[in-house]
């Protein structure tokens, strides 16, 4: 009997023993849950911490995912500026000597006096004016502020990357890595910016070069159906006795008409855009600006006058450089190299401008 009970007593203190190691271990792990759990919830928030913005919202988050690659962008566009410009220089001199080496031979052969009098002098007058300007456009510097504020800059704010003052119209180039004046964009395919000192060489290229493909395209239109339909029968048989020369006659013709069509189609849009542009008085940084600010006054009510617009024609003559009649001849259809109105650091208003500057806001 004396045996039953020790033996129960035992099975109770192991038993008690036993609950006491189940409860320790359950609040062990709890308390290691809980020290996970607050280690956890510290870290996020140190996270957050380290990217709050009470102003972040989806475009900045856009934009954070796309860093990489305007960093990819702004580096490869730098160093393949020069590559674009080579070519550049490579497809128009290609279509240049087709030009002279396979059609003018022609043209001298076939053509009535009066029709190549005028290919000649369009032609090289043309030719004349895409060398010009582009090479104007891309040796031009576009304008750049001064480092240190001086008396005659008008500035607006500081650029938080050159952390110096800004005038207005100015914007940073992430390429040049410096800001530019009355900043349009960075064309690769001039490998320079596009801006205050350089804005009429590179609209004045884009409307030579369109005019000149255009030029080519309906010149050869005759030349290059015979020469297509001469390459529509290599693959008879049994083929035809084109010489060498002939099959390399037939080929460039068809090339220059293809690169001349899809030039003109592509710059062609891009200088009508540009004419926009111009017409409104706006760079194409400013279009999207001013889009927004437009937007913003709309729904207050109010609407958005562009400061630096002196209307359609006014707008043309400032940037052409227009200050008398004769020269729509002298600045427009020959070379020129007269500079812009103003230094690009203030914009008042121009002598050739007959009418003020409207007001930035009316209600």
């Amino acid at each position: 009997m004396s045996g039953m009970r020790s033996r129960r007593r035992m099975y109770s203190a192991v038993m008690r023993l036993f609950l006491k190691c189940l409860r320790i271990g359950e609040r062990r792990r709890f308390w290691l849950t809980r020290q996970v759990e607050q280690l956890w919830l510290y870290g996020w928030l140190c996270l957050r911490s380290l990217v709050y913005n009470s102003f972040a919202d989806g475009d900045t988050a856009l934009d954070a995912l796309f860093e990489p690659i305007y960093w990819l962008v702004d580096h490869v566009t730098r160093w393949f500026g020069v590559v674009f410009v080579a070519l550049v220089i490579t497809l128009t001199s290609s279509v240049v000597a087709i030009v002279y080496v396979c059609l003018l031979p022609l043209i001298l052969q076939t053509y009535p006096i009066g029709w190549i009098f005028w290919h000649f002098i369009y032609g090289h007058w043309n030719l004349v004016m895409i060398v010009f300007h582009y090479y104007m456009a891309i040796t031009t510097q576009p304008g750049y502020p001064p480092q240190q504020s001086k008396s005659d800059v008008a500035a607006v704010s500081i650029c938080r990357k050159c952390i110096a003052p800004k005038p207005a119209r100015t914007h940073h180039c992430s390429i040049c890595n410096r800001c530019v004046l009355k900043m349009d964009h960075h064309c690769p395919w001039l490998n320079n910016c596009v801006g205050h000192y350089n804005h009429r060489y590179f609209f004045s290229f884009m409307l030579f070069m369109t005019m000149g493909c255009i030029y080519s395209s309906i010149s050869g239109w005759d030349m290059f159906w015979e020469a297509y339909a001469a390459i529509e029968t290599y693959s008879q048989t049994p083929p035809p006795t084109f010489s060498f020369r002939q099959r390399a006659f037939h080929k460039s013709i068809v090339y220059a008409w293809v690169l001349c069509s899809s030039v003109a189609l592509a710059l062609g849009a891009l200088m009508l855009w540009h004419s926009v542009l111009i017409t409104r008085g706006e760079t194409s940084i400013e279009r999207h600006i001013n889009r927004k600010e437009r937007k913003r006054l709309q729904k207050k009510g109010k609407v958005f006058r562009n400061p630096y617009s002196y209307g359609p024609l006014g707008n043309w003559k400032v940037f052409l450089g227009i200050e008398r009649q004769r020269h729509w001849v002298t600045r427009v259809l020959l070379p020129s190299t007269h500079r812009p109105y103003g230094s690009g650091m203030r914009w008042d208003t121009p002598a050739c401008v007959a009418e003020q500057k409207p007001p930035l806001l009316a209600i």
